[in-house]
């Protein structure tokens, strides 16, 4: 069984040679077949040619020159990804290496699940270490989907998720948010689809200030939310 690992890259140059470098040890050491996919979110800082010229084996770059998104750089990684399983995580390594395997294992206790999410709120530490107002952001942002989208799991904005094969295609090549609010997109693909979604607790062991703009990005989430759940109900599968 082929593992895809995919991290979306923003201007990650002072960071991204060590995640690279931690991300290979790690998956030779737990995984036989793997690959590793760079996704570039038309970065200005070479940290696309800085993974390229580390020439680590199973590592690959795909990405293009005009910034469009962390959405969009997962949504291009997971399209060219080759797995049977086919996961996200965040360049700074936000949730450390071993959810990767306990992904894994999720998926091979559960058969029959199509997606893992991980869940900040499924874990009494989740938010240990979080600033009180990323905290309350995060609290907030999640009951806002709730009312506004109908959400019904624990945690929506978990950068920690992973999808058979097959689901990620059929999910991703009908996504079209390119920032943030994407995560919720594809759940409700998921949902849509009548996939099965399982959640797995997780906890932040690397913190660092968040690229969201509370206010700014709250607003362009509400609005992508509102917009994403029209096109999906009306849209024939």
């Amino acid at each position: 069984m082929k593992f895809s690992l995919c991290i979306p890259m923003y201007n990650e140059s002072s960071i991204i040679k060590e995640t690279a470098q931690t991300l290979s040890d790690y998956m030779s050491a737990n995984f036989e077949d793997y690959e590793i996919i760079f996704s570039n979110d038309g970065s200005k800082d070479g940290c696309d040619k800085a993974v390229e010229e580390m020439n680590l084996p199973n590592v690959r770059v795909v990405g293009y020159e005009q910034n469009r998104g962390k959405g969009y750089a997962v949504r291009t990684a997971m399209l060219a990804a080759e797995g049977d399983i086919i996961m996200f995580t965040d360049a700074d390594l936000a949730y450390g290496t071993d959810v990767i395997k306990r992904v894994y294992e999720t998926f091979l206790a559960n058969p029959d699940a199509h997606m893992v999410i991980g869940s900040r709120n499924l874990s009494k530490d989740g938010y240990e270490g979080y600033t009180a107002i990323r905290k309350l952001a995060s609290k907030v942002y999640i009951k806002v989907l709730s009312i506004v989208g109908g959400f019904k799991l624990s945690d929506s904005q978990c950068g920690c998720k992973a999808f058979t094969g097959k689901a990620a295609k059929e999910i991703f090549s009908r996504c079209e948010v390119d920032r943030f609010a994407f995560d919720f997109e594809c759940i409700l693909w998921a949902v849509k689809f009548g996939m099965k979604i399982v959640e797995m607790p997780v906890k932040i062991i690397n913190h660092r200030e968040s690229k969201v703009n509370v206010l700014r990005d709250s607003f362009k989430m509400v609005r992508d939310i509102i917009k994403m759940k029209r096109r999906i109900k009306k849209t024939k599968i």
